[in-house]
Formats: C-alpha cells, sequence, structure tokens
C-alpha cells in the first residue's frame, strides 16, 4: 500500500478529520479509511484548501454525496475533500442557482414549492448538484443538460471560471468533467419552467411510488451500476435474462429487485462489489456478446 499523508500545520486549521472510514460517507458502505477528510465550509475556503494541497503535492478526491462511488478497501491516499458545506441555493423567477454540494432531492423539492417544473426527474437521485452536472445524472427521460444553462468551475489553483454547456460536451452519463483534469463543478444555473404547485408535487410522489416498487431502497447500494449499452437491451434485462438476480459474492448481491443494482446484503466488501461487478460484466458477454460498462467511479486503492 502506498504511503499514507500526514495533514500539514496549515491544514489543521480547517474542518479536518484523519483515518476516516468511507463506507460511513458512501451509500454502499463500503471502503476504507481516508488519510484525511476536510469539509470546506465556503468557496473561498474550498479555494484555498485546494492552493495548499497542491502545494504540499498531496492528492485530492472528491466526494459529493456519496453515492455512485466505489471507494477500495484500501482507503484514499491524500485527501478526501467532501463538497457538502457547499449549500447555497437562490431562487428567482424560473432560474435555480445551486452550489455543488446541495442534494438532488432537497433542491427539487424548493423548487416544486416555488412551482417549478423540470426538477422532478432528480427527486429521487441521491446525489448532489456538483455530481449530477459532472455525469450528466437522470432518469425518466430526463436529464441535467435539459435544464443546465452554466455552471461555475474551480482549477486545481483555485480559480473560479463560468463555463455554458455549449463547453460542457454533455450526453449520456458524460461531460467533459468525466475525466480525471482536476477540475471542479462549484455551483450550477439550471433553468426551470412554471407550473402548478400541487400537480408538479403530485408527479414527484407518482416518481417514489415507482422507485419503491422497483428499486431496492431497502439496502444499501451506488444506484445504477451499470450504464446502458448501445444498440442493446438495458443491462438490468440483460443481467436479468443471463438469471444472475440474486448471485452473490460474500455480501455483495445483484438485487432480487432490480438486477441493475448490486447491493449491500449485510457487511460487503469493496473488493467483492467488484468482483461482482466483473462476474456479471463476465457472464453477460459470454451469453450476449454484450460488454456492460460501470456506471459508478471507482476511487481509492482496491
Amino acid at each position: 500500500m502506498e504511503e499514507k499523508y500526514i495533514p500539514t500545520e496549515e491544514l489543521k486549521r480547517f474542518e479536518l478529520l484523519t483515518d476516516v472510514p468511507m463506507s460511513r460517507y458512501t451509500t454502499i458502505h463500503c471502503g476504507g479509511p481516508a488519510d484525511m477528510a476536510l469539509f470546506p465550509r465556503s468557496e473561498d475556503e474550498l479555494s484555498l484548501m485546494l492552493q495548499i494541497l497542491g502545494a504540499e503535492k498531496i492528492p485530492v478526491s472528491l466526494i459529493g454525496g456519496g453515492s455512485n462511488l466505489l471507494v477500495g478497501d484500501g482507503g484514499i491516499r491524500g485527501a478526501a475533500v467532501f463538497l457538502s458545506g457547499l449549500g447555497d441555493i437562490r431562487i428567482r423567477d424560473n432560474t435555480v442557482y445551486a452550489s455543488a454540494g446541495v442534494a438532488l432531492p432537497k433542491l427539487a423539492r424548493m423548487a416544486a414549492e416555488a412551482s417549478l417544473s423540470g426538477l422532478q426527474f432528480a427527486s429521487g437521485i441521491p446525489g448532489t448538484v456538483g455530481g449530477a452536472v459532472v455525469m450528466n445524472a437522470g432518469a425518466y427521460g430526463s436529464e441535467m443538460k435539459d435544464i443546465l444553462l452554466k455552471c461555475r468551475v474551480m482549477d486545481e489553483f483555485g480559480d473560479v471560471t463560468t463555463m455554458g454547456t455549449q463547453e460542457l460536451d454533455m450526453s449520456y452519463r458524460h461531460s467533459v468533467f468525466s475525466g480525471s483534469d482536476g477540475r471542479i463543478v462549484i455551483s450550477a444555473l439550471l433553468g426551470l419552467t412554471g407550473g402548478e404547485r400541487d400537480s408538479i408535487m403530485e408527479e414527484m410522489k407518482e416518481l417514489a411510488a415507482r422507485r419503491r416498487t422497483s428499486q431496492p431502497l431497502d439496502m444499501p447500494s451506488a444506484g445504477s451500476t451499470f450504464r446502458r449499452p448501445e444498440d442493446a437491451p438495458a443491462a438490468a434485462r440483460l443481467i436479468d435474462d443471463a438469471g444472475l438476480k440474486g448471485l452473490r459474492v460474500g455480501d455483495a448481491m445483484v438485487s432480487t429487485v432490480h438486477a441493475g443494482f448490486i447491493v449491500n446484503a449485510g457487511h460487503a466488501s469493496a473488493g467483492e462489489v467488484r468482483e461482482l461487478i466483473e462476474l456479471v460484466t463476465e457472464r453477460v458477454y459470454s451469453l450476449f456478446g454484450v460488454t456492460l460498462q460501470p456506471e459508478i467511479k471507482y476511487m481509492g486503492c482496491f
């Protein structure tokens, strides 16, 4: 295992924890310890933090809501920087400004309360605004690129620029940020449409009911495990047709409710989850000739 990083005196001025089990901060409840966890409370603090980390050559891993994420059992070397403290929300006319750490369900509810339509699809996505922009999150036929007007981005030196949608190269579960270029989405401006509050709320209730009956919400998971294949049936359909529902590696299990989800059925390790992902991928390819691609992001040491 790589040598652990120790917080410098300059970093100790911030809210900081050491040897933090990432199983506490991921929705699938897996992951070894991060050398240090930092919790910026403002954009200015994040900027200063990044400058210090860069000067000290300490690797940075960004964490939003901990969904769509599998952290290795060896943990994270360097600093895990949690963006949940960036929580500003401003609604004006038909636009919504939200910082990167805002939870999507909270934002969808606030938009609905303001009689604004367009965020209903996000009301059940257990992620944050920043992560949703990075991966162009979507559900039920809608995605972030449908409502995003622009976003503000911070580079590894703490400098901020604004990017319009034409610069973001957004497509299915992809944006210009999908690679590791060091840029951080720190806020987004969304364009919504006026609507009737009660009907928007009712639509959100209907979507929530659909999720309860079709997804394993009672078990820890990282959300949908695989991307939608091109020119092939949905990943869940392929996995189901392969007879893999209920397949386990240790406590990692293909959900019996929705084959597109791998759940933590007890005390699964990240290694077990990843092994099961690879096993499912191999089985589906051998039967159907389709190569499934993970939608979840791997982070840290496996």
